[in-house]
């Protein structure tokens, strides 16, 4: 998500775009999206004839909003907001709340107004700036090169990965490839080019390959169909007219998933058996490379369960909600949706246990060619 949000505040943001073009019906509409500020609300209940779900009475808000952004920057109005009593798309607003607001415009000004969504990216800025902040303040330097190396591989998903993708080419490939790259420079920036930085890359880009592969095969004897969430099935009405191939983009997706954990196990064990040749410079390969297995041996069962866990903290709800209805565990394991997460989780720390005795091979070869080679950059 960082990675995202470290491109996506460097770019113009929707709420100040310029104005788009919708059809309703035959008619062609101006629209925007605008950054508001809620000055003063003034409600009443509505008895309201819609109904919903949850029950209780709609409420109908009178909003007086100030206009943050665009052209109308400044413009004070008023807008009708209703509130349903549905804790999914109540949007409650109160005096002194950023909001989005929805405006078709007509002429020179706004002929309708709503409220569309909080305002989040506030709040989400300044929590980017205390991390990127905390790590320059506790790396240094090093914190500098990290925060470059994190700009560098937004880049290379957002304007490399996903227009390649939306131009029908293959996501496998393309992601193996913005893996690798994306590994070499941003391994490169923070270690500096070195022995101990392309043994890194080495085993990283390694056990990455061996989780798209193992991914690819064990997904296609499951037969699984790629259209295990709701993203994934709208992907069909995009408006290029382009092939997508569904379940090259479930298996890019573990590839690319598993690609921060596998980077911290390679450079881990990279950077132990570089202090380890420093400290022994007479040491052998056979030595190393067992040192190299050892280290990975302490690492694996943590960073396993940090995969695991990070999937099964997001199908949390959907793990309650089979408990909550008692649904039999096979029907639940046989699901196309959990047998994905299943085999994402798996693969991806097959791959990372994989990046160890490669990381450790690489490094012991690579260290071990002449004992004075042990701290030389490489030329």
């Amino acid at each position: 998500m960082v990675l995202f949000l470290l491109i996506l505040f460097c770019m113009p943001m929707p709420a100040t775009a310029q104005p788009d073009l919708e059809y309703q019906g035959d008619a062609v509409v101006n629209s925007t999206k605008l950054r508001a500020k809620v000055l003063k609300v003034e409600e009443a209940v509505h008895s309201g004839d819609l109904g919903n779900f949850f029950g209780g009475e709609e409420i109908q808000q009178l909003v007086t909003i100030e206009i943050l952004s665009g052209e109308f920057k400044g413009q004070v109005m008023e807008v009708t907001h209703i509130v349903m009593n549905d804790p999914k798309y109540d949007i409650v607003v109160n005096a002194g709340d950023k909001v989005i607001v929805y405006a078709e415009l007509e002429g020179d000004g706004i002929k309708l107004a709503y409220i569309s969504d909080y305002a989040r990216d506030g709040v989400l800025k300044y929590l980017l700036l205390a991390f990127i902040g905390l790590l320059i303040i506790f790396g240094g330097i090093r914190g500098v090169t990290s925060v470059l190396a994190l700009g560098i591989t937004g880049v290379a998903i957002i304007f490399v990965l996903l227009p390649a993708i939306l131009k029908g080419y293959n996501p496998i490939l393309m992601t193996v490839l913005v893996c690798a790259a994306v590994t070499a420079i941003t391994i490169t920036f923070i270690g500096g080019f070195s022995v101990k930085t392309l043994s890194a890359i080495i085993g990283t880009t390694g056990g990455v390959i061996v989780a798209g592969l193992l991914a690819m095969l064990v997904g296609n004897a499951a037969q699984l169909t790629g259209f295990s969430d709701e993203e994934m099935y709208m992907l069909r009405f995009i408006p290029q007219a382009v092939e997508l191939d569904y379940r090259g983009l479930l298996f890019s997706g573990m590839i690319l998933g598993a690609l921060g954990a596998v980077m911290d196990v390679g450079m881990s064990i990279a950077s132990a058996l570089d202090e380890i040749k420093k400290a022994n410079p007479a040491i052998k390969f056979k030595e190393l490379l067992g040192s190299g297995i050892n280290v990975g041996r302490d690492i694996m069962g943590t960073m396993s369960n940090t995969l695991i866990l990070a999937y099964t903290g997001g199908a949390l709800p959907l793990l309650l909600l089979f408990m909550a209805h008692d649904i039999p565990g096979i029907k639940i394991i046989n699901s196309d949706l959990i047998a994905t997460e299943v085999v994402r989780a798996l693969t991806g720390s097959i791959g990372l246990i994989f990046s160890i005795p490669i990381t450790a091979l690489a490094a012991g070869l690579l260290f071990c060619r002449d004992p004075r080679d042990a701290d030389k950059k490489i030329n």
